[in-house]
């Protein structure tokens, strides 16, 4: 079973890619949340147990580590449990931070993978990757999901392969505290006129944040994800001033539900 959280299709790719070569199935976090459905997995003897995600202010999306505190793991006997966090660059301690969500639920972590994708975030002074960088990290991430596999396959115990980067404590720490205070407002986000109100923002927003009542509307519980910007048909939503010369990233090998 591996669960994944995805915004614009890394993790989602990474998932599918994962979910083929280990015959696992896969199972949506924002979904089953967004679900009211009690969160609760019955595991077979070998079951191996994934978690696929991005990482937001080098730490998980606060929707997967909300996932883990509310589910319930039914027939745990030491199954098999991984995590793959997908990143511009490095992931600072965010592995470590889901290692622990994990241990306090009384799961092991058994290995964790750092994944190199294309960025996909805009704001801040951020920027998506150029074009030529794109393709490059994806023909990488699909030879590193290769080695994952094998290492998951055969189940390598205590085994963390992960790029926390420089001064991992303050970017997963420091940084990512003031982005959960102070960059995820919703205010800034509107749709201009190019807008179709076709409504696939709101039936892709990871949080059910979004209505369409003529043009979309946005509500307070936002964890960034930044899907309803980067995956608009006619590139209509924006977030402030700072959206508006910049491109857009959608994953170009994942298969959307949606």
């Amino acid at each position: 079973m591996i669960f994944y959280f995805t915004g614009t299709g890394n993790s989602l790719y990474a998932a599918q890619y994962l979910s083929r070569e280990l015959d696992e199935p896969l199972v949506s976090i924002a979904a089953e949340l967004n679900s009211g459905k009690p969160l609760t997995y019955n595991l077979s003897p070998d079951e191996i147990v994934g978690f696929v995600y991005p990482i937001y202010a080098w730490q998980p999306p606060y929707m997967v580590l909300d996932f883990i505190k509310a589910m319930k793991i039914n027939n745990y006997d030491e199954n098999y449990i991984f995590s793959v966090a997908n990143c511009g660059d490095n992931e600072g301690y965010t592995t470590r931070i889901l290692k622990r969500r994990l241990r306090g639920k009384g799961l092991k972590l058994n290995s964790g993978f750092s994944l190199v994708m294309p960025n996909n975030y805009m704001i801040s002074g951020y920027n998506l990757d150029p074009k030529a960088e794109v393709e490059k990290k994806l023909v990488a991430a699909e030879s590193r999901l290769a080695e994952i596999s094998m290492a998951l396959k055969s189940k390598r115990d205590d085994h963390f392969d992960t790029i926390s980067g420089s001064q991992p404590f303050k970017k997963s720490y420091i940084i990512n505290f003031f982005f959960k205070k102070y960059a995820m407002d919703t205010k800034k986000f509107h749709a201009n006129d190019n807008c179709t109100a076709c409504g696939l923002c709101a039936e892709i927003c990871n949080t059910e944040n979004i209505a369409v009542d003529g043009k979309p509307q946005w509500g307070n519980n936002c964890v960034q994800c930044f899907a309803c910007i980067n995956r608009c048909p006619e590139e209509a939503i924006q977030y402030g001033k700072q959206t508006q010369s910049k491109g857009r990233y959608i994953n170009p090998n994942c298969e959307f539900p949606i």
